[in-house]
C-alpha cells in the first residue's frame, strides 16, 4: 500500500517538474558565470547599483548589506534591507548590477505596497508551516490506512495548496522586480543600452528558477489529488 512514494504516479507528475527544474539551475549557473566576468561600463557595483536606485526612490535609510554564500542576494521586507552576496555586492559585471537591481525592485516593490508582493509576505508563516506540515499528516495517514487515509490526504491536499499558491504568487514578484530593475538600471545611467540584453538574460534565467519550483509544486498537489480519487475509488 505505497500511495505516496512508490505509487506509478511518481514518474509521471516528479519527471517533468525534476527535468524543468535542473534545466533551469543549469541555466542560471551559465548564464551568470558568462556575465559575472562581463564589465559594465559604467564601474557601478552592485553595491553602488543598488543604493543608486534605493536613494532616488527616496529610500536613503535603507541599508544595502553584504552575504556571504553563492546568489544569496535578497530583499527582507521584514528588516527592509538588501543582502547582497559578497561577489555581486563587490563585483563590478553586469550580472552583479542586474542581480542587485532585481533585489532593490522589490524594496521599490514594498514601498509602492505592490500587490502580489504584500500578499506573498502575508503568506509566508502559513507556507513555512505547510512546507513540513503536509508530508507528515500524508505518512500519518499512510500509517493508519482504510478511511483514515482518505481523511488525512484530503488535509494534506489542502495545505500542500498554501505551498503551490505561495509558488504561483511569486512568478509575478519576480518578474514585476526585474522589470522595475531593467528600468532603473537603463533610466539612471547605470548601464548602457546595448548592456541591457545582458542584464535582461541574467534576470530572465533567474526567473525560470521560480518558474520551475512553480511547476514542481503544481504537479505534486495534481498527484496527491490522483492518489486521493484512487483511494477514494477503492474504498
Amino acid at each position: 500500500m505505497a500511495y505516496l512514494m512508490m505509487d506509478t504516479t511518481w514518474l509521471l507528475f516528479a519527471i517533468p517538474g525534476l527535468i524543468l527544474g535542473l534545466y533551469a539551475r543549469m541555466k542560471l549557473m551559465s548564464t551568470y558565470s558568462k556575465y559575472i566576468r562581463q564589465p559594465v561600463s559604467t564601474g557601478f557595483s552592485g553595491a553602488e547599483a543598488a543604493r543608486e536606485i534605493l536613494d532616488q526612490a527616496g529610500l536613503g535609510n535603507m541599508p544595502v548589506r553584504e552575504v556571504g554564500g553563492h546568489l544569496t542576494d535578497h530583499y527582507d521586507p521584514m528588516k527592509k534591507a538588501l543582502f547582497l552576496s559578497s561577489e555581486n555586492y563587490h563585483g563590478r559585471s553586469l550580472a552583479a548590477v542586474g542581480v542587485a537591481a532585481h533585489e532593490a525592485g522589490h524594496a521599490l516593490q514594498h514601498k509602492a505596497a505592490y500587490g502580489p508582493l504584500q500578499l506573498r509576505m502575508w503568506m509566508v508563516p502559513a507556507t513555512q508551516f505547510a512546507s513540513w506540515a503536509w508530508m507528515g499528516i500524508a505518512v500519518l495517514g499512510m500509517i493508519l490506512g482504510g478511511v483514515w487515509f482518505s481523511k488525512f490526504i484530503g488535509i494534506a491536499i489542502a495545505i500542500f495548496a498554501v505551498i503551490t499558491a505561495f509558488q504561483i504568487i511569486t512568478l509575478p514578484v519576480e518578474f514585476d522586480a526585474s522589470r522595475r530593475a531593467k528600468q532603473q538600471l537603463l533610466s539612471l545611467g547605470i548601464v548602457h543600452p546595448q548592456e541591457s540584453n545582458g542584464v535582461s538574460k541574467v534576470l530572465n534565467a533567474a526567473a525560470m528558477t521560480y518558474v520551475a519550483a512553480m511547476v514542481e509544486a503544481v504537479m505534486q498537489l495534481l498527484r496527491l489529488i490522483m492518489i486521493a480519487r484512487s483511494s477514494s475509488d477503492r474504498s
